[in-house]
């Protein structure tokens, strides 16, 4: 079944920001998701901060507007584009960098409601993101989920081939 298109971009389209920082060595900031089903998940679980790219969305702006959702953090910084990955269900995931130390004390997360315990008819809310981190390279790549270790590679190998010029 071909996949229906938005405004000419196809509906299966998410964007974030990978945020990262250097503190004697690069970090990278990533989110673990709420709710039931990721509670008891820790290595590849963890995400960037992302979500769904509405009809005729600006990519940048939609990741933008999704870390804001996901952490309550403001970010100041220019952005930078890195290769799209795709998840197995064939959603692509556009990613940006922004370099950025932030103080991680603001979090918040918006919320989201399901059926929980399923099939129950009880509705309960649970934060989109339950926290966020930031993590060093190998434990980067341990707590990521699979699909988006790309981003984590990608990221490093700039940050080393930059850290190789000075």
């Amino acid at each position: 079944m071909p996949r229906r298109r938005l405004g000419g971009r196809r509906k299966d389209v998410s964007a974030g920001l990978l945020v990262w920082r250097i503190r004697n060595v690069p970090e990278f900031l990533l989110a673990h998701p709420g709710g039931p089903y990721w509670a008891r998940k820790d290595k590849g679980a963890w995400t960037i901060p992302k979500g769904m790219v509405d009809d005729d969305d600006d990519l940048l702006a939609t990741a933008q507007r999704e870390f804001r959702e996901e952490t309550g953090l403001v970010l100041d910084g220019d952005a930078e584009p890195i290769q799209p990955v795709t998840q197995s269900s064939g959603k692509v995931v556009h990613g940006f960098t922004v370099q950025a130390d932030l103080d991680l004390a603001g979090f918040r997360s918006n919320d989201f409601e399901m059926e929980w315990p399923p099939h129950s008819g009880k509705m309960k809310n649970f934060p989109e993101v339950d926290r966020i981190a930031y993590f060093t390279y190998a434990k980067a790549l341990e707590k990521i989920i699979g699909y988006q270790r790309p981003f984590i590679e990608e990221l490093s190998a700039r940050i080393n081939a930059i850290a190789a010029l000075q």
